[in-house]
């Protein structure tokens, strides 16, 4: 199965509303647009079980009769805790939980470096602190272990086992131009690209399922 990683803003209302001046209305109506493509094409989701639009999409996506929801949690962690996450991971929706497996990330400081590279790539929905960090980190480390970097190289596993960044396609982040003021910073794009690594702008639902459908296509060629 094709895995989108989520990554976005917590804060909806200071984000999407004040910030980006976007309606509730308009931000309604995108988000499930955003989870009906991931449904119809029975892409898999993985994300922190915390607030945000990552989970409101989550949600839809399972009442939409999505296929399978991965959470990531650092339940090894001793300075932060998981507490606040306990709501999310255990929520329902229809009488069914909107995770179905926990992918244990250790420690918070893990769980930010590596968020991004559970799923064959990322769908950027909000330039906030949280997700800028983790679509940066994510590539740093990808940087790694595809041998970029001469003097430190490791394994995905080595990083942890349930890595896929980069296995069956080239690792990619999909930028959702409709929750961002801009583009990414030209310097990070070039890092991006220098690590070989992709970046995608989409700027409506209907490009991002014909995105989407040719990365699960070039997937299921180079597995073939």
């Amino acid at each position: 199965m094709f895995r989108v990683s989520l990554i976005g803003a917590g804060d909806i209302k200071y984000h999407y509303f004040q910030l980006l001046k976007i309606s509730k209305k308009r931000f309604e109506k995108e988000i499930e647009k955003i989870a009906k493509i991931l449904v119809d094409l029975e892409i898999e989701l993985v994300l922190l079980p915390d607030r945000g639009i990552c989970f409101e999409i989550a949600k839809i996506y399972k009442k939409l009769g999505g296929k399978k929801v991965y959470a990531t949690v650092p339940f090894s962690d001793k300075e932060f805790g998981i507490k606040h996450l306990m709501p999310y991971l255990t929520a329902k929706v229809n009488g069914k939980k909107v995770f179905d497996k926990v992918i244990d990330t250790y420690n918070w400081y893990k769980q930010d470096l590596t968020c991004c590279l559970y799923g064959d790539i990322v769908l950027m929905l909000g330039n906030s602190l949280g997700s800028l960090g983790e679509l940066v980190y994510g590539f740093y480390l990808y940087k790694l272990f595809v041998g970029v970097k001469p003097e430190v190289k490791i394994k995905q596993n080595k990083i942890h086992p349930e890595i896929r960044a980069g296995k069956k396609i080239p690792f990619s982040a999909i930028i959702y131009l409709p929750f961002f003021k801009e583009k990414l910073n030209s310097e990070i794009e070039a890092y991006i690209k220098k690590v070989n690594g992709e970046i995608y702008y989409i700027n409506t639902p209907q490009k991002l399922k014909i995105l989407f459908r040719s990365f699960i296509k070039n997937k299921e060629k180079l597995k073939n």
